[in-house]
């Protein structure tokens, strides 16, 4: 594999560059978010991925335009809310996203969920499409899709571009889901590879449960590293964006060491678990 280092991006199915390590901001207070936002600028990060639902978008922003960084440089991550998939309430909160955080564009929009039936999912991805047409959004994607949630958009996509032309039914960039050594999720990562869709991983440090786990703490020590290094390195040897979160400063430097050690094939193999064990909600088996 490429040499990895805290630059490294990875190119979306839209033309455009984001960011392997980003900065994950869920239930980050709003009082806070913007300091340990800037604090992640100013230790090498480029990238903070926050959420309408979040209620932190303006302070998360304006953490990450804090340096004289270009703004070409950086990269910003919205959501639509579970509550509003469906087309007039996406179309609106792509506006008051751009409103609250003073932005021009905002890099990623997503659909946080496959929630409000078939109808109001492709409603709430035409809102997102239109958003890409008008300049508001640079790339889109989806947080918690299944396969057949995908597929589901796949065709959708297919049969607009068969109507109206190439690109009109949008370009898939991302599926944002939890990922880790204990939920690999096998079947959407290939669904996702095949087409070139970007994996976002969340709770990569699988929420600290697993700091002391057996599996995790010979190679820790033989890379000299924390379990949650060891954690994130699998992530971006799997080819993940990570998104790491925390409020201390320790923390956040903590989670971007990640460069300087490689997992070998047996290391990677040693985390090959074959569980299915979610840490947080998993919408990709909803079925409505």
């Amino acid at each position: 594999m490429a040499k990895l280092s805290i630059n490294s991006t990875v190119r979306m199915n839209s033309g455009y560059e984001i960011p392997l390590l980003g900065f994950g901001v869920y239930q980050t207070p709003m009082d806070v978010a913007e300091s340990v936002t800037a604090h992640a600028v100013k230790s090498g990060y480029r990238h903070a991925d926050s959420a309408a639902a979040y209620r932190n978008e303006a302070p998360t922003a304006a953490g990450l335009l804090s340096t004289d960084l270009p703004r070409s440089e950086l990269f910003f991550t919205s959501k639509v809310p579970p509550k509003a998939i469906n087309y007039e309430a996406a179309k609106a909160v792509v506006d008051e996203s751009l409103k609250f955080t003073g932005l021009e564009y905002i890099d990623l929009y997503l659909l946080h969920a496959p929630y409000g039936g078939k109808e109001n999912r492709l409603g709430a991805w035409k809102a997102l499409v239109e958003a890409v047409e008008e300049g508001k959004v640079r790339s889109i994607g989806v947080s918690n899709y299944g396969v057949h949630h995908l597929e589901e958009l796949e065709e959708w996509i297919k049969s607009e571009e068969e109507k109206k032309g190439k690109g009109k039914g949008g370009v898939l960039s991302v599926n944002q889901v939890e990922l880790h050594p204990w939920l690999a999720r096998d079947d959407i990562v290939e669904w996702c590879e095949k087409r070139g869709v970007v994996l976002e991983a969340y709770c990569p440090l699988v929420r600290a449960t697993k700091i002391d786990d057996p599996l995790l703490t010979p190679l820790a020590k033989k890379h000299n590293k924390t379990t949650s290094q060891i954690l994130l390195r699998w992530g971006l040897q799997k080819n993940f964006v990570i998104l790491p979160k925390s409020v201390t400063p320790a923390r956040i430097e903590e989670n971007k060491a990640l460069y300087d050690f490689e997992l070998d094939e047996e290391d990677m193999k040693s985390l090959n678990t074959g569980k299915y064990e979610p840490c947080a909600w998993d919408p990709t088996v909803s079925r409505d």
